[in-house]
């Protein structure tokens, strides 16, 4: 009998929602580098800029679980192109106003359009992929992490030392071709037989399981650490060494690329080598993470600083990727959306909440690092921990 399915474009579902993601995280990246001619430009000072950064935060922890919900209602590919096309749609806006109410505003309907993205991702590998290849696929997308850093601090750092509003009409563009990639390459969820037979899964159950409020909270801890990082490097470095927009571009591009290389890696070590280790990889990364933190806020050399950060991206991000991977193992693939869209409104939470924690931790500092770095290893040792004693294998799993 013919198979009435439709057959699927691996390659190019992979390769459109890695797309997608590379903008993502290049926009997410970019404007750490945007905020330093910004704030000479405008007279802004740590806290209003760590408005900029945070409110675009609320916007993304707002959306995280209704995106995820409309993800497992309408389907993945109609919420994916509906993000890409309001994230363009604010990058562009971005590049184009001169005031910190306006920037703050802006940056928060951005951070709306990002809340869908993450989970809608996550419903298209649970709807596409079989179970035992979703954690490598998924590790795959998430090395995008590591691109889109590529392109923040190549691409990007080299049209903002230009002109920072440059560098925001070109990612607009950017994600008006993520969105086209989307609609040629990603199917339109299908619902089979067997999935119509399963009784849908109330909301109230998901968002109450055990596991996903322990990877909510392991993810707003690590975020403090991820985000944190992200927001205030370009300034450390610039205000430690006295380095330039273009050298930072690039010393952060090298570090973005091993960062992709660590991705990568976390997703053959989690499939293969920790593959019912989960726990035991979380909590290693994390304490490993924090460790390294503080090497580079003590240590007076770049060599030494870049070596720390370096090691610092690549094993937070194979912590972050075990976090995010974790719920395809022990989570129902019919909530995946759901599970996903709360899960990531801890990481997001973690993200609004760090740039103003640190900012104001730096002004009690008089313009020094170190407390503020102290507190996102202090947060990165908590990740893991909540993981390692929290974490119930069985719970929801099928």
């Amino acid at each position: 009998m013919e198979s009435t399915t439709p057959k699927k474009n691996t390659f190019g579902i992979v390769f459109a929602l890695m797309a997608g993601y590379s903008m993502v995280y290049m926009d997410k990246n970019m404007i750490s580098t945007a905020i330093i001619p910004i704030s000479t430009q405008f007279g802004l000072d740590a806290g209003q800029t760590g408005l900029i950064m945070s409110f675009f935060f609320l916007g993304y922890s707002l959306m995280q679980i209704p995106g995820g919900i409309l993800a497992d209602k309408i389907g993945a590919k109609k919420v994916l192109m509906l993000s890409l096309g309001v994230i363009s749609l604010f990058s562009f806006a971005f590049g184009s106003v001169s005031s910190l109410l306006l920037f703050v505003t802006i940056r928060f309907f951005a951070g709306i359009g990002h809340g869908g993205y993450p989970p809608s991702v996550s419903k298209a590998v649970a709807s596409n992929f079989e179970q035992d290849k979703r954690t490598m696929i998924q590790s795959v997308i998430l090395s995008t992490s590591g691109i889109g850093g590529i392109l923040a601090f190549t691409l990007g750092a080299n049209l903002i030392n230009n002109n920072w509003r440059y560098g925001y009409m070109v990612l607009g563009s950017l994600f008006l071709i993520s969105l086209v990639l989307v609609y040629i390459f990603v199917p339109k969820d299908v619902k089979s037989s067997k999935q119509t037979a399963v009784k849908r899964i109330p909301f109230s159950q998901v968002i109450s399981n055990r596991n996903v409020i322990v990877l909510f909270i392991s993810m707003l801890l690590l975020n403090f650490l991820l985000y944190g990082n992200i927001s205030w490097l370009p300034t450390v470095l610039k205000q430690k060494f006295a380095l330039d927009i273009t050298q930072i571009g690039y010393l952060l591009a090298i570090n973005a690329i091993f960062q992709t290389i660590a991705t990568m890696f976390a997703g053959i070590l989690l499939s293969k080598w920790f593959l019912g280790k989960e726990k035991i990889f979380i909590l290693s990364a994390t304490l490993l993470s924090a460790g390294l933190v503080l090497g580079f806020v003590f240590s007076n050399s770049l060599v030494l600083s870049m070596i720390c950060i370096i090691l610092v991206s690549m094993i937070s991000t194979s912590a972050f990727t075990a976090v995010f991977t974790y719920p395809h193992k022990i989570l129902d693939p019919e909530t995946i959306g759901s599970s996903i869209g709360i899960i990531n409104t801890g990481g997001t939470l973690g993200g609004f909440l760090a740039p103003m924690i640190l900012g104001q931790l730096i002004k009690v500092g008089n313009g020094s690092f170190t407390l503020s770095f102290i507190f996102m290893a202090i947060a990165s040792v908590l990740s893991g921990i909540v993981v390692f004693i929290g974490i119930r294998k069985g719970e929801n799993e099928r």
